[in-house]
């Protein structure tokens, strides 16, 4: 079972699935919805595995018990994602622990589950670039600085993770398996209806929106076929145990940009220069409500550190190169017109 399948990172996961044969039980909010599952469907089509859609809710005790019957493994990846949320506790903290436990405890009453893979993220981890200071991050880290006040994302991140962890040590038929992502990036299967961060911010950069330059912000990149590679090993690896920080690159704003010049640089507004700290100190809260002075002082200029021999040793996840994700996720945008 995926939870939030017809998402940006669980639709690669799905297709990896199906592309093995196997079958894959999608709980969606409307199943009856063609248009969100128009892109599923096709992949169903084209692959030996086989889909079936179930009606579920995350904030719904129970509504995963149909959707979760006779399976081993659960793939929980639903989950809220976004930086601009003005109720922060309803629209990112509920839905993200209160999923966390539906689905969890849902896992408890079904006897053939043996195995939840967790959606997280390096988030939870490390909420902002100076954590990384003392030493790259690992999986031993967690986030302490987030708050509902200051980065509410991260928070519920962490807060649904350790909910995660609590409900899994309190019993012994299944174990749990966390894969930590940092920020997501590469071609989108569903790239006209898609709603994921990551998409938007491409966008940005294509429009015009940030032509006057980007904050040198550190960041962690991933390509989401590697994310997709790592739940699909820690789904399938007998061996595979704990927390997975799953990053390619480390890196800023500013190379993501560059590594569009080459090929969109000509046709599209992609911005070429770095915003001054000094100016996003004065600026930044009235031009994105995110970039706030503690935002701005914790994290443009510092470099993002984080060690990802993990994923690469236990699960034997390689990274694409950075170009190549940038490049390919951009290209899907055009390729769909969302671009023009």
């Amino acid at each position: 079972m995926v939870t939030g399948a017809t998402g940006y990172v669980a639709s690669w996961l799905v297709k990896r699935l199906l592309d093995e044969g196997l079958t894959v039980h999608a709980p969606v909010r409307n199943p009856r919805a063609p248009e969100k599952v128009a892109h599923l469907d096709a992949l169903a089509n084209s692959t030996p595995g086989r889909i079936r859609y179930f009606h579920a809710d995350l904030l719904e005790a129970g509504s995963y018990a149909e959707a979760m019957a006779d399976c081993q493994l659960v793939f929980h990846t639903a989950s809220p994602f976004t930086q601009h949320s003005e109720h922060p506790e309803q629209e990112l903290l509920r839905p993200a622990v209160e999923g966390t436990k539906n689905v969890l405890e849902q896992a408890n009453r079904t006897a053939s589950v043996r195995r939840v893979v967790l959606t997280s993220s390096t988030a939870a981890i490390g909420a902002d670039a100076t954590d990384s200071r003392r030493g790259s991050l690992t999986e031993a880290d967690w986030n302490t600085s987030a708050s509902l006040e200051y980065q509410p994302y991260a928070f519920s991140k962490t807060v649904a993770e350790r909910t995660a962890w609590d409900i899994a040590h309190a019993q012994d038929r299944w174990d749990l398996v966390v894969i930590n992502p940092c920020l997501v990036m590469g071609p989108a299967l569903n790239p006209v209806s898609g709603t994921s961060e990551s998409l938007r911010l491409l966008r940005k950069m294509g429009s015009g929106e940030l032509k006057f330059g980007v904050p040198r912000v550190g960041i962690g990149l991933v390509d989401v076929r590697d994310v997709a590679e790592a739940h699909y090993a820690a789904g399938f690896r007998p061996a595979a145990a704990g927390r997975y920080l799953t990053c390619g690159h480390c890196t800023d704003f500013v190379e993501l940009t560059a590594a569009l010049q080459p090929k969109y640089g000509d046709e599209y507004p992609i911005p070429s220069r770095s915003v001054p700290k000094w100016l996003l100190r004065l600026i930044g809260p009235l031009v994105d409500p995110a970039l706030t002075r503690r935002f701005v002082r914790e994290n443009v200029d510092v470099d993002w550190r984080a060690d990802n021999g993990k994923v690469r040793r236990e699960l034997g996840v390689s990274f694409r190169p950075l170009r190549e994700t940038m490049e390919e996720a951009f290209g899907t945008l055009v390729e769909a017109g969302v671009m023009d």
